[in-house]
C-alpha cells in the first residue's frame, strides 16, 4: 500500500493490523491507540500527519516504522495535495450553492472564543436539504459525532494549506432543534462529590486544544473502576461529551464555578438507572 502524509491511520490498521505495534513504537503518546474505544472515534479522522504533530516526531519517523511492513512512500507524498479526502457524496453533489450556509468559524476561535452557540443556531435555522459548511483550521470531531448521531449527513474537505471544509447536512423528516443534547446540573453535587471521597481519579483538560478535552476524558474513564469518580477540571461544559457519556453508561454532575471554571464529575450508573 502506499502511502503520505495524508493517509488516515485507520487505513494504515486496516491494511496491515500490525501497523498498531509500529505506530505504538513512535512514540508513547500513541499508547492510547490501544484503547478500541479511541482508535475507533481517532482513528478513521487522523492523518499520518496530524498524529506527527501530536506525538512530536515527523511523517518520516512514521514512513520507517512501516516500511517494513508492506507500505511505501507515494510519488506524491511530499505534494501539498491532500491524498485522502473521501469520495463527495451524493448530497454534497447535489447541492446547489443557495442551499449552503458558509460559516468561517477561524476568526471567533482566534480571539479566543467558543463558537458553539453560533455553530448551533445557524444548524437550527437551516432547513431540510440544506447543509451547513464550517471552516476551520481542524476537523470539529466532536460537533461531528454528535450530529452524525442525530440523523445529519457529514462530510469533511481538507485543502492544501490545512484549512477544513465541514459539511453538517439535514436530510428530508430531520429536526434538528433537539441537536443539543439537555445538561443536567443537579444540585445534589456535593452529596455526589462525598460518596467518592477517596475515590477520585483528577484530571485537568483546561489548556488541552481542541478536541483534546474530550479525548482525554474519554481516555481516562475508560480505566475508571466500578467505585471512582473522575473530576474534570474544564473551561466549558462539554456538551458534545454527554451523549457519549450516555452510550458507555457513565452519569455526571457539573458545578459551574465562573465563566472558565467548570467542574465535573463523571462515574458509572447504578444497575437499573
Amino acid at each position: 500500500m502506499e502511502i503520505s502524509g495524508k493517509t488516515k491511520i485507520a487505513q494504515l490498521l486496516k491494511e496491515n493490523p500490525a501497523a498498531l505495534d509500529a505506530i505504538v513504537s513512535i512514540s508513547s503518546k500513541f499508547e492510547k491507540l490501544r484503547n478500541p474505544l479511541l482508535r475507533r472515534v481517532m482513528a478513521p479522522r487522523t492523518t499520518i500527519e496530524t498524529a506527527a504533530k501530536m506525538g512530536g516526531c515527523s511523517v518520516a519517523d512514521f514512513f520507517d516504522k512501516l516500511r517494513p511492513l508492506g507500505f511505501s512512500a507515494s510519488a506524491t507524498a511530499a505534494d501539498d495535495t491532500p491524498a485522502t479526502n473521501k469520495p463527495i457524496p451524493s448530497f454534497i453533489a447535489s447541492l446547489k450553492q443557495e442551499d449552503v450556509l458558509v460559516f468561517d468559524v477561524r476568526p471567533i476561535i482566534a480571539d479566543g472564543d467558543d463558537p458553539l452557540k453560533l455553530i448551533m443556531e445557524k444548524i437550527a435555522a437551516i432547513s431540510a436539504g440544506q447543509a451547513l459548511k464550517i471552516i476551520n483550521s481542524f476537523e470539529p470531531l466532536p460537533l461531528m459525532l454528535l450530529l452524525e448521531k442525530k440523523g445529519f449527513q457529514v462530510y469533511v474537505e481538507q485543502t492544501a494549506d490545512e484549512v477544513f471544509f465541514t459539511y453538517f447536512y439535514k436530510p428530508q423528516g430531520l429536526s434538528s432543534n433537539d441537536a443539543l443534547p439537555a445538561v443536567e446540573t443537579s444540585g445534589d453535587w456535593s452529596a455526589v462529590l462525598n460518596r467518592f471521597s477517596g475515590n477520585l481519579v483528577t484530571i485537568d483538560v483546561r489548556e488541552l486544544e481542541m478536541p483534546g478535552p474530550m479525548m482525554k476524558i474519554l481516555e481516562t474513564i475508560h480505566t475508571l473502576a466500578p467505585q471512582q469518580a473522575l473530576f474534570v477540571h474544564h473551561k466549558r461544559v462539554p456538551v458534545f461529551l454527554l451523549p457519549e457519556l450516555a452510550e458507555r453508561g457513565m452519569d455526571y454532575r457539573i458545578n459551574t464555578i465562573a465563566e472558565g471554571d467548570v467542574k465535573m464529575l463523571i462515574y458509572h450508573k447504578k444497575p437499573g438507572k
